[in-house]
């Protein structure tokens, strides 16, 4: 895969954000600046700095009906930037926070934006317009450590969170005179404001870039120990697939319909999962043309142990899955172990039934 087109903007960039029509970009060049560029013909011009933070900016997300622009920042602030004319019109948001803002998201109606901390919070922020300003709500008390990142739900209602804690939760944001009930989803606008909806531990480590896909049927988000997990049907009955990869892990992950899912990582180099007629998920193939594969025996012996190595980590993070399981692996271009669970994704239990089935050609494979 080959880069349409190369330019440095700067030495380092945080964050960033595209325009609605993807012809204007936002993004904090490591500091507690906004820029603002726009291509025109063959080059990027930049157009607007915003400079209203006194710390790094982490966050940016550009609404795509409303056109407006939301930033945070380590310093505990938010500011709705509003296009007036030629010039971007900031609006302070109150946060309520007393650790650094990490993350932001427009939720899909735009009348409400979240934001992830390090405060162990959420904070849901929606416009009043009777003072016109933005306050928040906060979700406390529930995270652990830092939330990393944030996703809405199709409904406008439910919210998922990951966090460094090592789970990922989805809470009910339900504000009086904001949203409306019944709107979609009667189970949805019966629930409270800060209602945890479920709490998924699959993973013993950091995790981050949580995502629905389109339906909102299915979650997915990534664990800092090179795994990947679905699930469906959060709601009523979940069921849980984790994917463990012998690559680096992923650090943000990206549904382009509704089965096919992108991962990108510390790899460099972005990965394609899909799911199948049964709704079983797995690794399709790298974006990027990857180095000549190592010899037979050497890759047979790197099988072997990172695959290992990945049950045994898959095993220890799953003791609080359910009871039964099935776990297969596949040889697509790389070292993949499938684990599937059916039934709740709470409570205590053991990973029991369990298939294993080897490297074609190797003695331990059925071909073998």
């Amino acid at each position: 895969m080959a880069a349409a087109a190369i330019h440095q903007f700067a030495e380092c960039i945080t964050c960033h954000a595209w325009s609605p029509d993807e012809s204007m970009i936002a993004f904090c060049p490591n500091n507690h600046e906004v820029h603002i560029y726009k291509f025109f013909t063959d080059k990027w011009e930049k157009l607007h700095v915003l400079s209203k933070h006194d710390q790094i900016v982490s966050g940016i997300d550009w609404s795509k009906s409303s056109n407006k622009i939301v930033t945070v920042s380590h310093d505990r602030n938010s500011y709705v930037w509003t296009q007036e004319g030629s010039d971007w019109v900031p609006t302070l948001v109150i946060l309520k926070l007393n650790r650094a803002a990490l993350c932001v998201q427009w939720s899909p109606k735009e009348n409400k934006f979240a934001v992830g901390s390090g405060a162990k919070s959420v904070c849901v922020c929606y416009y009043e317009q009777e003072n016109n300003w933005w306050i928040s709500k906060v979700i406390r008390k529930r995270h652990e450590s830092s939330v990393t990142s944030l996703a809405w739900h199709p409904n406008n209602i439910y919210l998922a969170t990951t966090s460094t804690d090592g789970k990922c939760r989805v809470f009910s944001t339900f504000i009086k005179g904001v949203d409306k009930r019944g709107s979609q989803s009667s189970t949805s606008t019966d629930s409270k404001f800060g209602e945890q909806i479920a709490q998924l531990d699959l993973s013993s480590t950091w995790v981050f870039g949580v995502r629905w896909s389109p339906s909102g049927k299915t979650l997915a988000y990534a664990g800092h120990n090179s795994m990947v997990y679905f699930i469906d049907e959060v709601e009523s009955s979940p069921a849980a697939q984790n994917l463990a990869l012998r690559d680096l892990p992923l650090r943000d992950v990206l549904f382009v319909s509704e089965r096919t899912l992108i991962g990108v990582g510390f790899d460099c180099n972005p990965m394609i999962f899909a799911a199948d007629d049964t709704g079983l998920w797995s690794f399709i193939r790298f974006l990027d043309e990857r180095k000549a594969a190592p010899s037979a025996s050497k890759a047979s012996q790197d099988w072997t142990v990172k695959s290992w190595y990945g049950i045994w980590k898959m095993t220890s993070a799953l003791q609080n899955s359910s009871r039964e399981g099935f776990i297969t692996n596949q040889i697509k271009g790389t070292s993949v172990i499938t684990h599937r669970t059916q039934g709740t994704i709470l409570g205590s239990g053991v990973l029991q039934v369990f298939k294993i089935q080897g490297q074609p050609g190797s003695k331990d494979s059925p071909d073998g």
